[in-house]
């Protein structure tokens, strides 16, 4: 098991974590940490639970907003992967209507042909 220290509104955690995972956490304790230091230059001196609760709610509305996005691609992707595959039905169609097409032609050419060809 990781371990990783990180400093967070500038009091000292230390943390435990996954291994390999350390860098991942040292990132997000930035991050939040970051979100703190922000609100506190804006909003100025409020208490540490109120600025913790303040920044942990502003990251949560962020990752709300960016789950939906994520769905709402996901239901374009899965509408553009159904588009693909009625194209790809619509050209097999395309694709045999001509081979029946050229077929018919062909049968059609070599009638004429044996029609004009001089008896032998």
């Amino acid at each position: 098991m990781g371990q990783v220290t990180v400093t967070i509104a500038g009091k000292v955690y230390r943390m435990s974590c996954g291994d390999g995972e350390e860098a991942h956490l040292e990132s997000l304790a930035a991050l939040y940490d970051s979100r703190i230091e922000e609100m506190r230059k804006g909003l100025g001196e409020l208490g540490d639970m109120r600025l913790h609760v303040m920044a942990a709610l502003t990251l949560a509305d962020e990752m709300t907003e960016l789950k939906m996005r994520v769905g709402l691609l996901e239901q374009k992707l899965d509408a553009v992967k159904g588009d693909a595959g009625s194209a790809g039905a619509r050209a097999e169609e395309v694709e045999r209507r001509a081979v029946e097409a050229i077929s018919g032609a062909a049968d059609r050419i070599e009638k004429v042909a044996r029609a004009l060809a001089p008896a032998g």
